[in-house]
């Protein structure tokens, strides 16, 4: 967990930069060895407020820039707050587990929001490499794939609903293709060039239009 730490720690935000100076902590962080993190994704089409502790100002997520950074967390208490999107409020009461990363990703329901926690606890890194997580949280589109746009072979294959999957990859340009029982869905995704030793997520998410993909570099605040 402490290679991966160090890894997040000196990654430079790149979809969200302009949001790295504008976020405090939500949360007061316990001692490093119990250090676990969360973040936030803003997958409805208003924007968001995050309310974590007593006398923060709420994190707002736009539309245009839906994610927030990756917030120690104290993992011997558990995570509570609130998510209002409009009219509509969620409250968020969440244990997140040592070395675990948890991202809350709020979507868009009939009548409301809805929220949707998805958990990692990565173990590997690769300084040579890119290293990319493809997150399924769109009914729709049970078991997902992701490949590069203009191929056939695929980068992530089968993903299951709310839940997710990684893999280090080579540091290149890359635009990725959604895929929904073996047909292509949406334009593709440019990410641009992706770095060495640095964390990416690609997700999938519901709108009114149908499923929809966004990105995040997988950022840690500081």
């Amino acid at each position: 967990m402490k290679k991966v730490f160090a890894a997040l720690v000196w990654a430079p935000a790149l979809s969200f930069s302009a949001l790295a100076s504008a976020q405090v902590a939500l949360y007061p962080s316990g001692p490093d060895e119990d250090a676990a993190f969360i973040r936030f994704i803003n997958a409805t089409p208003a924007p968001l407020d995050v309310i974590g502790q007593a006398g923060q100002p709420p994190l707002r997520l736009e539309t245009a820039q839906p994610a927030s950074l990756l917030f120690p967390v104290d993992s011997t208490k558990p995570v509570k707050g609130s998510l209002v999107s409009g009219a509509h409020q969620l409250a968020l009461d969440l244990k997140v587990e040592p070395g675990e990363f948890a991202t809350i990703v709020v979507v868009p329901q009939v009548a409301g929001i809805q929220q949707v926690a998805v958990r990692e606890t990565p173990d590997d890194f690769n300084g040579l490499k890119a290293s990319l997580a493809f997150v399924n949280v769109d009914k729709s589109c049970g078991d997902a794939s992701l490949r590069p746009a203009g191929r056939t072979a695929d980068l992530f294959k089968a993903v299951p609903v709310d839940s997710l999957q990684r893999r280090s990859i080579n540091p290149v340009n890359l635009s990725v293709q959604l895929v929904c029982a073996n047909v292509n869905v949406g334009a593709p995704l440019d990410l641009g060039a992706l770095k060495a030793g640095e964390r990416y997520s690609v997700l999938l998410v519901p709108s009114a239009t149908g499923p929809r993909l966004l990105s995040a570099t997988d950022t840690l605040s500081h």
